[in-house]
């Protein structure tokens, strides 16, 4: 071995700690031979530098550490030199003796031992039981003594003076205030003895059966409510009467938070301590809201029964009783404007009777009532007009509606927020406008429309109007009824009446933007592969025309039969033995076999495209899949088609119609309309469609509608079995759409139905180019007093001359008669599931549709705007609201 292998380490350090390192010794005791001896393992290399083993032990850190691990107390005795083989007895490097020095601090007890001492990994972190049951007292021990304070501190509220509400204000477009309702309080308070015990067992068999003997609370409901509420699901209100109490006492706050609902909690709990069960059930039946502005029991029967509360009958209570579990779904005369889909009539009035029927079946299950005098009641009751408020009455409750309905479904102020009031709601309609249009209707309603001469076609007549602002989409004027207190269906909203061939100019602008198929190809590769179309493009106007697909063969129903599509008076139009006319023609004359036609070349789900850019909800299209939806089988709102029609004026751009500017509330501006275009056609498509449509105003069916010194654009149209006629025009500034139907408004009836109009007003038949037209013009004349005269611009040059070429088929003789023609008529349904069938036969398989004519179009009149009328389609439509279309009331949706 070489000298430097054995040479002594050298020192690391003076002082103690040094003289400690250079210690050495085995742990019996016993002192190790002498450094260097012979037999000594430092001859071999081994421990000779325990120096170096002892600095990567770690140091004095690591003698602490190490010394609290072994938990030892005694002073550690000398460690040993190291020798002998790596790993050796006790007393080296890793003996029990090794590190031991001066006892450590013993370790001072906290009061919390978490993170837990003495433990290690997860142990140290997991909680002990002693840990968890302090909590857990602790907290409930908190929420107990949070819970007495707060008991101490509530007081039983006065619900005479919280349970009120302030009116909103409705202004019009020119900041003059139109109304102030809406949030005011119809309310009369009535004692406990003229409440009817019927009453008072309703609400408890159906909401609350413990309420005569619970505490005020319900455990389980409170555990239920703050679980939804904390998990951010839907909040919930109180669940027993006397919670529902309280919260009409609080309106003054009615935020869904824990606080609230924790103090709502505390507030029942110490009323159903301290207040009598009787004066809890007269203030929560005198202050709750049973719908029709009405609060409090007394004005509810006022509003549906016009009678004293204490006269009611257990029909007519528990019917109320349902009214309370939200009135907007509950009360039969529905409420479209706020939920088209859902507050039909018709829904409401299922959901209402069977509300009834479930509440009288359990009073008699809980021994309030006897089960003989029960089945008195199997109907709803016979109802009020829904209107009873003077200052709704004319237009103003139409109007006041629709800003209602838009407001909901387009902000987030919901039906509570409007119900308490307190906004001031700025809404787009112009006062003068509506008057003019009012004055425009009813000036030619009371010249023609007879009843008393006339019972049997002048009853049950209905106008409705619309004037949209092509430049914003704001609605300017509707007419919704002769008074929305004693017609509560607005007329301008959705009705079910057709559109008949008002469609058509969704057909020409379709085939204008995409064009038609190219016949010689497959069905893909013609999906591409299309000619644009020109006004100059010659389709046959032959009544009686075989339709083809686009690819040449005969369209048939689901029957095999051929399907020949008839012309308004059976007239054929153009020259033998083609009958060929171009579409500028066709439109002015409005021929139903050259549309219908084109709407096959260029595809129904082109024309359904087209319609739904131009502003027409999806929803109220209907056949989409039959040759007769290109003329005009669907039931838009006048609102929306005079929204689409102001897309042409608007050269394409689209922007659907709304009726309210701006919102504000006490604490400053909580909405704001913002104004949304799209671009629905070029201004080549949209300005060619404006220039055929000037054709129909200026020689065609619509002369009636010409006004002085002006260009105006529109289409008139009339549908199957003469049931609703309708003229639809504009000016560049102006869109106005004006309806007519008649409707039986009976709404006791289950199934009401349009009926035809032929004789009514003392003409043999209604069409868009008479009394329409004539209201149109003459609403239009006074409305664009004062604006400057415009014009529509020059549209470009489009498409290319296409020429179709169907087979030419012999023309029948006309029939000499003043019903609709035997020609075959389809029957489409919403569903679209089959195709439409041409046999009376067939369309009579229901017993509600037999009464109806289903043979074909209209024969005789001048507008040529009739079409087929599918039967479920106007059976859906009963109700007026089967097909909303979600915007500020049915027109509006979303962007409405």
């Amino acid at each position: 071995m070489s000298e430097h292998r054995r040479k002594p380490p050298q020192p690391q350090g003076g002082g103690r700690a040094a003289a400690r390192r250079g210690q050495s010794g085995p742990s019996s005791g016993r002192r190790a031979a002498p450094r260097g001896a012979t037999g000594s393992p430092s001859e071999y290399g081994l421990g000779q530098e325990p120096m170096d083993e002892e600095r990567s032990y770690g140091g004095r850190a690591e003698s602490r550490r190490a010394s609290q691990r072994s938990g030892g107390s005694r002073r550690r005795a000398a460690e040993p030199a190291r020798g002998g083989r790596r790993g050796a007895p006790p007393g080296g490097p890793g003996g029990p003796g090794r590190g031991r020095g001066r006892p450590g601090e013993p370790a001072k007890k906290r009061f919390i031992d978490y993170p837990r001492a003495g433990k290690y990994g997860a142990g140290r972190w997991l909680p002990s039981w002693k840990l968890v049951t302090g909590v857990f007292i602790a907290f409930f021990g908190g929420m107990i003594a949070v819970a007495g304070v707060g008991y101490a501190l509530v007081g039983v509220p006065d619900i005479d003076k919280t349970a009120s509400a302030q009116n909103n204000v409705f202004y019009w477009n020119d900041g003059s205030q139109m109304v102030s309702t809406g949030g005011e309080v119809n309310r009369q308070n009535i004692n406990i003895s003229q409440i009817p015990k019927e009453m008072q067992y309703a609400v408890i068999s159906q909401e609350n059966k413990t309420f005569e003997t619970d505490g005020g609370v319900d455990p389980k409901g409170i555990a239920r409510a703050f679980f939804n509420m904390a998990r951010g699901g839907q909040t919930q209100g109180g669940s027993t009467i006397t919670q529902q109490y309280v919260k009409n006492a609080m309106l003054n706050d009615q935020s869904q938070t824990i606080s609230r609902k924790f103090k709502e909690i505390l507030v029942s709990i110490k009323v159903g301590a301290k207040v009598p069960k009787d004066q809890i059930m007269a203030g929560y039946l005198n202050s709750a809201y049973y719908g029709r502005s009405a609060y409090g029991l007394q004005a509810a029967s006022r509003a549906y029964f016009n009678k004293e509360a204490k006269n009611l009958d257990p029909g007519e209570c528990a019917f109320l009783a349902a009214t309370l579990k939200g009135a907007t779904y509950y009360d039969p005369a529905g409420n479209p404007s706020i939920d088209p889909v859902n507050a039909t009539r018709e829904a409401n009035t299922k959901r209402a009777l069977s509300q009834m029927q479930d509440t009288l079946d359990k009073m008699v299950e809980y021994g309030h009532l006897d089960a003989q005098k029960r089945a008195e009641y199997t109907k709803l009751p016979k109802l009020e007009n829904p209107r009873s408020n003077f200052a709704l009455s004319g237009q103003i409750g139409y109007l006041v509606d629709l800003a209602k309905g838009y407001l909901v479904n387009n902000t987030d102020i919901t039906t509570d927020d409007l119900q308490r009031g307190g906004y001031s709601i700025h809404t787009t309609f112009d006062k003068k406008k509506v008057k003019e249009l009012e004055t425009a209707v009813t000036k030619v309603q009371k010249a023609n429309i007879k009843p008393e001469q006339r019972p049997k076609t002048d009853t049950h007549v209905q106008f409705g109007g619309a004037s949209v602002d092509p430049a914003t989409g704001a609605i300017r004027a509707i007419y919704g009824g002769e008074d929305a207190t004693k017609h509560f269906t607005n007329n301008a909203d959705v009705t079910g009446a057709q559109v008949g061939s008002t469609f058509k100019p969704f057909v020409l602008a379709a085939a204008m933007k995409w064009g038609v198929r190219d016949k010689s190809l497959g069905e893909e590769q013609a999906q591409d592969e299309r000619t644009q179309v020109s006004p100059k493009s010659l389709f046959s106007g032959q009544d009686q025309l075989k339709i083809k697909k686009y690819d040449g063969t005969i369209w048939k129903n689901e029957e095999g039969k051929e399907w020949l599509q008839t012309n308004d008076g059976n007239q054929d139009y153009g020259t033998p033995p083609d009958y060929k006319i171009d579409l500028r023609e066709a439109m002015r004359e409005s021929v139903n076999s050259a549309f219908v036609q084109l709407g096959m070349d260029v595809g129904l789900d082109k024309v359904k495209e087209a319609a739904v850019d131009a502003g027409l909800k999806e929803d109220s299209l209907a056949g989409t899949s039959f040759p007769s939806f290109s003329i005009g089988i669907s039931d838009p709102s006048a609102i929306r088609m005079a929204g689409a029609y102001a897309t042409f004026a608007a050269s394409g751009e689209r922007r659907d119609p709304y009726s309210v500017k701006s919102v504000s509330d006490k604490d400053g501006t909580v909405f704001t309309h913002k104004d949304k275009t799209a671009q629905a056609f070029t201004s080549q498509v949209a300005d060619n469609v404006t220039d055929v449509l000037k054709t129909v105003v200026e020689k065609g069916t619509g002369t009636n509608a010409q006004l002085s010194g002006r260009e105006v654009a529109g289409k008139t149209g009339t549908t199957d079995g003469n049931k609703s006629a309708w003229f639809v025009g504009y000016t560049p500034q102006l869109s106005t759409s004006i309806t007519m139907f008649r409707y039986d408004d009976d709404e006791t009836q289950k199934n009401r139905t349009f009926l035809k109009m032929f004789g009514t007003g003392g003409q043999a038949k209604i069409h868009g180019a008479s009394f329409p037209s004539e209201i149109w013009h003459d609403y239009m004349e006074q409305a664009m007093k004062g604006l400057p005269v415009e014009k529509f611009p020059t549209p470009e040059p489009i498409g290319e001359v296409v020429n179709a070429d169907p087979t030419p088929t012999p023309t029948p003789t006309p029939t000499e008669t003043e019903e609709e023609s035997p020609s075959p008529s389809p029957t489409p349904t919403k569903s679209e599931s089959s195709p439409p069938s041409p046999s009376p036969t067939e369309s009579c398989r229901f017993g509600w549709q037999c009464n109806d004519d289903t043979g074909g179009t209209d024969d005789g009149g001048t507008d040529g705007g009739s079409s087929p009328s599918p039967t479920t389609s106007e059976t859906e439509s009963t109700t007026g609201t089967t097909r909303g279309n979600e915007n500020g009331g049915l027109f509006g949706g979303p962007n409405g």
